[in-house]
C-alpha cells in the first residue's frame, strides 16, 4: 500500500498536499483499494467555501458511493475535469492523475490537526 510521507491524511482516508495556500485533495489508496473500481466522481462545489469536514463531493464506485470530506476550509477552485472521462485514474494514480480537487485554503493552521504517514498507516494498519 502506497502511503507517501509528504502528505498529510484524514480519518475519512483522503490525502492533502499543501503548495503555499493551495491545498491538492484526493483519496487515499488505501480508500480506493477498499472501494473498488470508481465509475464516476462528482463535484458540485467548485467556487463554493466550505468549512472543515463538509463534504465536497462523492465518489462512486461498482459497489458503492462515498461521502467526499473536505479535509480544511476553504474555497474549492479546481475540480480535476479528466475524472469525468477516466474516474479510473484514481483507482490507478490517486496521488498523481486521479487527484480530485484543489481549493484555497482559509487557514492553513489547519493542516496541524491532519495526519502524518506514520499515525495514518497506524489507522488502517499498514
Amino acid at each position: 500500500m502506497n502511503i507517501p510521507a509528504e502528505l498529510k491524511y484524514t480519518k475519512d482516508h483522503e490525502w492533502i498536499k499543501i503548495e503555499g495556500d493551495v491545498a491538492i485533495i484526493g483519496i487515499t489508496d488505501f480508500a480506493q483499494s477498499e472501494l473498488g473500481d470508481i465509475v464516476y466522481v462528482e463535484v458540485e462545489t467548485v467556487d463554493e467555501t466550505l468549512e472543515a469536514e463538509e463534504i465536497f463531493g462523492t465518489v462512486e464506485a461498482v459497489k458503492t458511493v462515498s461521502d467526499l470530506f473536505l479535509p480544511l476550509s476553504g474555497e474549492i477552485t479546481d475540480f480535476n475535469e479528466a475524472l469525468e472521462d477516466e474516474p479510473e485514474k484514481v483507482n490507478s494514480d490517486p496521488y498523481g492523475d486521479g487527484w480530485m480537487i484543489k481549493m484555497k485554503c482559509s487557514d492553513v493552521s489547519q493542516v496541524e490537526n491532519l495526519m502524518s504517514a506514520e499515525e495514518y498507516k497506524t489507522l488502517v494498519g499498514a
